[in-house]
C-alpha cells in the first residue's frame, strides 16, 4: 500500500475521531452539567460560573473512559463510508489486504491511546481533583448536604481517636467537615471535635474552625486544633483517595511507597496498568470494529451487523470494568485484571478476520 492511501486513511480515521470526540464532550458536559445542577441548585453557594467551571474540570475524567467507545465508532464510520463510495471495493481489487489498509487506522487509534494517558490524563487528574475541592466547598455552606462519608480509625500513643468526614480531598491528605471522636480507655467517647478542614501534616492532624464538645461543655469558633496520629500520607491515599485523581506520572512512584509501608495499592497498580493497556485496547476496538464493517452491501448499510459490533463493544467495556473492580480489591492481580480483556479483545478480532480474510 502507498504512503498517498496510508495518508489519506490515517487524515479521514483523525478527523472522523476528533469530531466523535468534540460531540461526546459536549453531550457529557450538558447532561452533567443537568444533574449536577439538579442536586447543587439548592445550595447557597451555587452559582452559574461555578457549577459550568466544576462540570468542565470532571469532565475530562469521563472523556477518558468513554475514549474506547469512540475509537470503536470511529472505524465503524470511517469503514461504512469507505463501503457506500465504494473506495473500500476499489482498494481490494487494488490487491491490497485487509490488514494492510487496517494498519494505518490501528497506529491511528494507538498514538491517540498514547496522547489520551500521556497528555490528557494528568489534566484529567488535575481537574477532578480540583473539582472535588470546589465542590466540597460549595456543600459546606448547607448543612443538609451530605455524600458518602469516609472514616478510619488510628491509635497515636494511648488515645484512640475515629475519623470521619463530609468528603476527602487532595488524594485523602484533606477532609471536609471533618468529625474526630477522642475515646477513652473505656473505649466511650470522651470528646468530639468538628471542624471545617482538617489537614494531615507530618505527625498530626490540624484542625480548622473547630467546635470541640465534651461532656457538659461546649466551645465554638477555635482557630486550630492540633490531634496527634501516625498516619502516613501513603496510608490514607490508600484509604481515602480515588486512583483517578492521580496521574499516569505519579501512580508509579505512589505505588511504590504504598508497598514500602506494607499497604497492597491495589487501587492504584490497577489504575496504572489499565491505563498503560489504554493504547493496545483502542487497536482491539479497531479490529473489533473491522469483523463487522468490512461486508459490502449494495443496499445499504447492514444494521444488524453495526448494532452486532456496538453490543460487542458494551459488553467488552463491561468485562473491562467488572475486572477491573476484581483487581482494585485484590481478587485477582491488576496486571491480570487490565491485559486479560485487551488480549481476548484482540485474539477475537484478529482470528475472526484471518478466518474470514484469508480462509
Amino acid at each position: 500500500m502507498g504512503w498517498t492511501l496510508g495518508q489519506y486513511l490515517f487524515r479521514r480515521y483523525i478527523v472522523i475521531m476528533a469530531w466523535l470526540f468534540v460531540g461526546t464532550f459536549a453531550l457529557i458536559f450538558i447532561i452533567d452539567f443537568a444533574e449536577f445542577s439538579s442536586r447543587t441548585s439548592s445550595l447557597p453557594a451555587f452559582t452559574l460560573p461555578l457549577s459550568l467551571a466544576i462540570i468542565g474540570m470532571r469532565v475530562p475524567m469521563f472523556m477518558q473512559q468513554t475514549v474506547p467507545f469512540i475509537a470503536l465508532l470511529a472505524t465503524m464510520v470511517l469503514l461504512v463510508n469507505l463501503n457506500r463510495r465504494s473506495e473500500l471495493v476499489i482498494i481490494r481489487a487494488a490487491g491490497i489486504s485487509v490488514w494492510r489498509f487496517l494498519l494505518p487506522l490501528g497506529i491511528s487509534a494507538f498514538l491517540f491511546g498514547l496522547l489520551i494517558i500521556l497528555v490528557f490524563n494528568p489534566l484529567a487528574a488535575a481537574g477532578l481533583a480540583s473539582s472535588q475541592l470546589y465542590e466540597a466547598d460549595m456543600r459546606a455552606s448547607s448543612p443538609s448536604s451530605t455524600d458518602v462519608v469516609p472514616w478510619m480509625r488510628q491509635k497515636a500513643g494511648n488515645v484512640d481517636t475515629i475519623i470521619g468526614a463530609r468528603a476527602s480531598l487532595n488524594q485523602g491528605t484533606e477532609l471536609a467537615d471533618a468529625s474526630f471522636f477522642t475515646l477513652d480507655e473505656n473505649q466511650t467517647i470522651g470528646e468530639r471535635l468538628d471542624a471545617d478542614r482538617a489537614y494531615l501534616r507530618d505527625g498530626y492532624w490540624e484542625l480548622v474552625n473547630v467546635e470541640r464538645f465534651r461532656e457538659g461543655s461546649h466551645e465554638s469558633n477555635i482557630a486550630s486544633v492540633n490531634i496527634p496520629t501516625n498516619l502516613r500520607p501513603e496510608f490514607v491515599q490508600e484509604r481515602l483517595a480515588t486512583p483517578e485523581t492521580i496521574s499516569i506520572y505519579q501512580l508509579p512512584s505512589t505505588i511504590r511507597v504504598a508497598q514500602s509501608f506494607g499497604l497492597r495499592a491495589n487501587a492504584f497498580a490497577m489504575q496504572f496498568h489499565y491505563l498503560l493497556a489504554l493504547p493496545p485496547l483502542l487497536v482491539a476496538m479497531t479490529i473489533i470494529a473491522a469483523t463487522v464493517s468490512l461486508r459490502f452491501t449494495r443496499t445499504g448499510i447492514s444494521v444488524p451487523l453495526i448494532l452486532s459490533g456496538i453490543v460487542a463493544g458494551f459488553l467488552l467495556y463491561v468485562v473491562s470494568v467488572l475486572v477491573k473492580a476484581f483487581g482494585s480489591s485484590g481478587i485477582v492481580p491488576p496486571v491480570v485484571a487490565a491485559w486479560f480483556p485487551v488480549l481476548i479483545a484482540m485474539f477475537f478480532g484478529v482470528t475472526y478476520l484471518l478466518y474470514r480474510e484469508d480462509g
